[in-house]
């Protein structure tokens, strides 16, 4: 495919065409991908999250260039909210990295949530696929901002960085549930405000209360992203937790569940497509529909019925 030979020899309109078609989930997406496959696997995939306003963005930025000093190539997805009218992505996290388009080993890309729970777009692992196989060092997706619910990056990176800050109104905020037990390590931003220390005092209480014993025990970094300061720390603490995957043997476990996840998700995504063009195409679903509203049956019941149909075909 020719759009993907020249996104892979550098040609950044190519790759922004093919992570577009991935989003898209155009038919040429599934070629294009079945192609890169063979040259994934070698980038590190570093996960961004953390409360609004906790700095991610800047932290991302500051990352960046500290990787550029050592020739990297790096890649960002930053996962910004969904506009309500375009449906497309609002842009804040690229505008704020603006300075890093003028560099070619630098590519940025926000991909709106689309509806998505759990802080990332549904493409967004597709798109790292592209990114991984077009020779990207390190590839960061930064999420739309944890909750409860906004832990799927851990699914989706070979490191996690859960950033903290002080003053949000919530001095425990990595008791919130799922958040603490997602950080490879954490980093608590802005450390120059009053409260940096207490925050992070808690943090390593929470992780020595955790009764999960780890051989990866998670750091807790200080840094004023705004000001480069602690940014080689977190660069270091990086690379060290890279290390301990590949010596350990985990990242070669967390690859192979990432895999199981996305082959589950191809199947199911295929399955449901097979099914609701059959029964559109064959007219059943208004016949469904009645039967329901008018309780001549249940839904459990006509599921049962639909898969019996399909299995039958």
């Amino acid at each position: 495919m020719e759009l993907v030979q020249r996104a892979r020899q550098g040609d950044r309109r190519a790759l922004a065409r093919l992570i577009t078609l991935v989003e898209n989930e155009a038919p040429e997406a599934v070629e294009a991908l079945q192609e890169l496959y063979l040259f994934t696997g070698k980038a590190q995939v570093i996960g961004i999250t953390g409360p609004p306003g906790s700095g991610k963005s800047t932290l991302t930025d500051k990352l960046v260039k500290e990787l550029r000093k050592e020739k990297k190539k790096v890649a960002v997805i930053a996962v910004d909210p969904t506009s309500p009218f375009t449906g497309g992505a609002i842009l804040g996290d690229r505008i704020r990295m603006s300075d890093l388009n003028l560099d070619e080993d630098v590519y940025i890309r926000s991909m709106g949530t689309r509806g998505s729970l759990g802080g990332l777009s549904a493409a967004t692992s597709a798109a790292t696929k592209v990114l991984d196989a077009c020779d990207f060092d390190y590839v960061f997706i930064e999420t739309v901002g944890v909750g409860q619910s906004e832990v799927d990056i851990v699914k989706a990176a070979d490191t996690t960085i859960v950033v903290m800050v002080p003053g949000l109104g919530d001095d425990i905020q990595a008791i919130k549930a799922g958040i603490l037990e997602i950080g490879d390590f954490f980093v608590v931003n802005k450390a120059d405000r009053d409260g940096a220390n207490r925050v992070a005092l808690e943090l390593r209480m929470m992780l020595d209360l955790n009764e999960q014993k780890l051989v990866w025990q998670p750091p807790v970094l200080m840094s004023v992203a705004n000001q480069n300061q602690g940014i080689a720390e977190i660069v270091a603490g990086i690379k060290d937790h890279f290390t301990y995957l590949k010596e350990s043997g985990e990242l070669a476990i967390k690859r192979r569940e990432r895999l199981e996840k996305e082959l589950l998700e191809i199947v199911s995504k295929k399955i449901y497509r097979q099914i609701a063009d059959k029964v559109q195409r064959e007219g059943k679903l208004k016949q469904y529909l009645d039967s329901l509203m008018k309780k001549e049956t249940d839904p459990y019941t006509l599921v049962k019925v639909i898969l019996q149909d399909v299995i039958k075909t």
